[in-house]
């Protein structure tokens, strides 16, 4: 499938978007812009999608994994541990969508503070 970008305040990542109907219902409602919010080493922001947990969602998820929260709805990237982690996973609030995967290191999110803006746009 395509890639799409996320432009932060200060940074942009960009990522390939999986061959799922999250996916596909993201990329339908591009571009979108929100305001982030943060918790623990995650990022999310509202986006405007109504899509209902996919049979394979999961609340574990790898640094670099681009997720849907259904319960929000918003997308949530996450990039290190959170107030539910346990260890040093990478575990959000409720089981998530993957749909995208980044195409660089999403650690660079710390620098992304609640607050600022994001946008995010296909890439053409």
């Amino acid at each position: 499938m395509a890639n799409i970008r996320f432009e932060f305040d200060s940074l942009t990542l960009e990522a390939e978007l999986l061959d799922t109907p999250t996916a596909r219902a993201i990329a339908a409602v591009l571009p979108v812009s929100a305001v982030v919010l943060t918790w623990g080493e995650e990022v999310y922001f509202d986006v405007p999608v109504e899509v209902p947990r996919e049979r394979d969602a999961r609340a574990v998820i790898t640094p670099g994994e681009i997720a849907y929260w259904p319960e929000g709805p918003a997308i949530a990237i996450g990039f290190g541990r959170t107030p539910v982690s346990q260890g040093n996973e990478t575990r959000l609030a409720s089981p998530v969508n993957v749909f995208a995967k980044a195409l660089s290191d999403v650690k660079v999110l710390k620098a992304v503070r609640a607050g600022s803006k994001v946008t995010v746009s296909p890439v053409e």
